[in-house]
């Protein structure tokens, strides 16, 4: 597959231009022409860049890339080392931020969701459709008491989590938003879950959970947003035909 074929199924399949966004969607950095082997991950950082070296990767996506509002311009120390490893090794770089985060098909939410067993999935975000919504409600097939549904959460994720049960109360409606999202718990009452499960937690976040009478599961902002690019890797091998692999670097945040 030639970086045009490759740049074009991937607008297609995230359509970029239905989300406003803090980094740009799509191709960050330009590499070679051909494309033979695809690394995912969750961050561009330099750990990922050397395991796609490793790897002999033509093609590198990311749900964190380069270029967010607000941050300097130049570029030097951090930001020249990554860009000159992937310049040099003629390494494509693509980020796919809030796309990657709604994706019903290879998206952060609605894989978490599926991993949690979540039924009859709903925009968190009720302004908007379940395909541009940052962030799902479901239903648990079965209700559970607060401490079965931290341990199905941290077997999901694969690590500990931080879990504040703020009564006996079972859990049936879950809101979820993967990441850096635990201002939207708001969002989870309005949406009247029974818990919201988000990647970071803030200290006013505990109060807001104890106050309003809702569970709050911060489960890592990496974890959390491991299950896009998982699934994105899996779909690229199975439907493009290109071999593409997930990469995990881990991280405790």
């Amino acid at each position: 597959m030639n970086i045009k074929e490759l740049e074009s199924k991937l607008t297609a399949l995230f359509q970029p231009r239905s989300f406003k966004d803090y980094a740009p969607n799509g191709l960050q950095v330009e590499g070679k022409g051909e494309i033979k082997k695809i690394v995912t991950g969750v961050t561009a950082s330099m750990a990922l860049i050397e395991e796609a070296v490793k790897r002999e990767a033509d093609a590198i996506i990311v749900h964190h890339g380069y270029f967010w509002k607000g941050e300097s311009q130049e570029i030097v120390g951090m930001k020249y080392r990554r860009l000159s490893r992937l310049i040099k090794q003629d390494i494509n770089l693509f980020g796919y931020h809030l796309p990657m985060d709604a994706h019903l098909l290879v998206g952060n939410n609605a894989n978490l969701a599926r991993g949690l067993g979540l039924q009859s999935l709903r925009p968190l975000e009720m302004e908007k459709s379940l395909e541009e919504s940052i962030g799902v409600v479901g239903t648990l097939e079965q209700p559970l008491a607060p401490e079965a549904f931290q341990q199905l959460v941290k077997e999901t994720v694969g690590r500990d989590v931080l879990f504040e049960s703020v009564s006996e109360q079972m859990i049936s409606e879950v809101a979820l938003c993967t990441g850096g999202a635990q201002g939207y718990i708001n969002k989870a009452l309005a949406a009247k879950a029974d818990v919201f499960i988000t990647g970071e937690v803030s200290e006013q976040t505990i109060h807001i959970a104890r106050e309003e009478g809702i569970h709050f599961c911060a489960a890592g902002h990496h974890a959390t947003e491991c299950f896009g690019p998982r699934a994105l890797a899996e779909y690229i091998t199975e439907h493009w035909g290109v071999d593409c692999e997930f990469v995990d670097v881990p991280n405790p945040a």
